[in-house]
Order: C-alpha cells, then structure tokens, then sequence
C-alpha cells in the first residue's frame, strides 16, 4: 500500500462488525486526528476510543452528513452504514431506507465536496441465476433478498455517479466476514462467527445453515487490507472500480467444523436450519472469481481457513475459556 498520510477520513457505521475495526486501521494508517468515526448511536462503551474523533450521525440526514464532511475538511469516505442480510429480509422498508437513501446522501455529499468514496457490496448482490461456481465478476445479478436488491442497486448508483459526475467511488463484494473482535450483526455468513466462540466457550454449535452450503469467506484483517488497498490504489488503474469481487477461502460448515476440532477434538457441530438464511445462502455464491481485484490493484489475501482458525481459536481461547457469552443470532 501506497503512504496517503495526507487523507482526511470519515467512517459512517463505525460500530458495526467492519467499522469497529476499520476505524483503528484508518486512524492507525492516516493518524487518528486525520480519522473520523460516526454512527447513528452514541459510542456509549468506548469500543472506538483512540481510533479518531467520533461523532453522532444519521446517514438519512443530508445535512448533517454534509456539515460534518465540510467542517472536518473531509476528502475521504467510507460508507459502511447498512442494515445486513438477516435483519434486512425482516425489515425490508427499513433495509430499502437505510441502505439506499443513505448511500444516495453519500453520493451527493462526495460529489459535492470532491470527496472519494468507498462503499462495500457483497456477495448477496448475486442471485439464483448467477453461475455458483468461479462467480465471475460481471455476470448476471438478479438478487431475490432486499439486501442483494439494494446492493445491486447500489453498485449501479456508484458506477453512475462516476461517469455522469466523476465522484471517485470504488468498492468491493465482500464476502462473508469472519473476525475474533467483534460480535455477528445479522448477516447469512455470522455461523462461521459464531462456531468460534461456541467452540471456545461451549465445546458445541448448532448451525442454522445445512450440511454442505459452501459460501466464500474472508478474515477480517483482510477485509480491511482490501478496503483500504482499493482506494490507495491508481485510479488509472481501476477499470471497474464498483465492485470487485475478492475472497479468501471457501468452505461449508462440515469443513469449518473439521477445521476447528484439529485444535479441539471434542468439538461437535449439530443443526437446525434456519429457512431464511437457507435460502439467502443458497442463492450465493460458492466461490467467486476475483481475478479483476488481482490484476487492476494487486489484491492477494493473507490468510487461509487453517491460518484464521488458528488465530481465532487462540485469540478467543485467550479472552474467554470457557465461560458464559451471549450471542445473539
């Protein structure tokens, strides 16, 4: 990555799974004075304290997005608030608002002040019609969740406002995101959060997700590592820019089970299917073809499944043993 000391950056979501990480990592890279965090709710317990200045904001209001943008002398935006997959098909008007009057704030607010903007799609962009196997990165994309609906959406609006107004906006389809730091938020790909800390604390997992639905998978560090790769990266080089598909690993939860009990062998794994998520997996990908990312900006992860359980298990071994943690599903 590229030394851009100079960015000014504001972080929208900051204490969602991504954002809480994230922030650190931008203040960490452009120094936390340079580092704006922002949520719609307070940071009540401190879990951004020391990753920049934070401050309250509701991506629903224009203004006060763009206050905040102008007075902090802003040129950077990443743009993580979203509702996620699980909750959105509970609340898809809510998911429609949040996700895309948001973004089209953003939108409006980076054109408006020369900002660039990152925003994350997913692997959820994609639908049943999408080729499973080695998902190429165009290709049919006809989501049947809210969440696919708005992301797809979503990465049209980037690519619009790029070529009709040259707002500089990158982004990346994430896939799901597996981290020992902070909790599941509500998305189909949390059982690969969950097993960990039920492993650790419990010894056992119920999965909500059958036997053999295989979904691509990242570590958190390198979810992060890609974010901040893209929009370090030159943008001459950039024939896509919204949104590269990049991954790391794929696996179904047999495989993480697997994986899991050569460090604990009396880890057991049973299930009770959860129909929603079912079919919100089922309609994703197994694996996605991320050969754009590598060839426009250079992007190679750096951890595979056997690598990430190792940490994940030690790092979560170390702050809990086995004891007593709620985990909502």
């Amino acid at each position: 990555m590229g030394n851009e000391n100079k960015k000014r950056v504001l972080l929208t979501g900051s204490l969602g799974q991504i954002g809480s990480e994230l922030a650190f990592a931008l203040a960490d890279r452009y120094g936390a004075e340079n580092t704006f965090t922002s949520d719609v709710r307070e940071d009540s317990h401190g879990i951004l304290e020391g990753a920049g200045t934070f401050v309250e904001l509701d991506v629903l209001s224009k203004s006060d997005f763009d206050s905040i943008v102008r007075d902090n002398d802003i040129d950077t935006i990443y743009h993580l608030a979203a509702l996620l997959s699980a909750i959105a098909e509970e609340k898809p008007q809510m998911a429609w608002e949040i996700n895309m009057e948001g973004l089209v704030n953003a939108l409006e607010v980076s054109k408006e002040n020369g900002c660039s903007l990152f925003v994350p799609s997913s692997i959820g962009a994609f639908g049943p019609d999408t080729p499973l196997d080695n998902t190429p990165q165009d290709t049919i994309m006809r989501p049947h969740s809210m969440y696919g609906v708005t992301k797809v959406s979503g990465e049209l609006l980037c690519d619009y406002y790029n070529m009709r107004f040259g707002v500089d906006t990158r982004g990346v389809r994430f896939p799901g995101i597996i981290s020992s730091k902070t909790l599941p938020g509500g998305g189909t790909t949390d059982y690969a959060v969950e097993i960990y800390y039920h492993a650790i604390l419990y010894g056992s997992y119920t999965c909500c997700l059958k036997a053999g639905t295989s979904l691509d998978m990242m570590y958190m560090p390198d979810a992060i590592k890609a974010a901040i790769d893209l929009m370090e990266a030159d943008p001459a080089s950039l024939r896509h820019r919204n949104a590269f598909n990049v991954t790391a690993m794929h696996f179904d939860p047999e495989i993480i089970a697997a994986e899991i009990r050569k460090h604990i062998p009396e880890f057991t794994m049973d299930y009770e299917i959860d129909p929603v998520r079912q079919a919100i997996a089922e309609s994703w990908p197994n694996y996605m073809d991320d050969s754009a990312a590598r060839e426009e900006w250079d992007w190679l992860p750096e951890y595979d499944l056997a690598r990430m359980t190792d940490e994940m298990l030690k790092e979560l071994g170390e702050r809990y043993g086995r004891g007593e943690l709620e985990i909502e599903s």
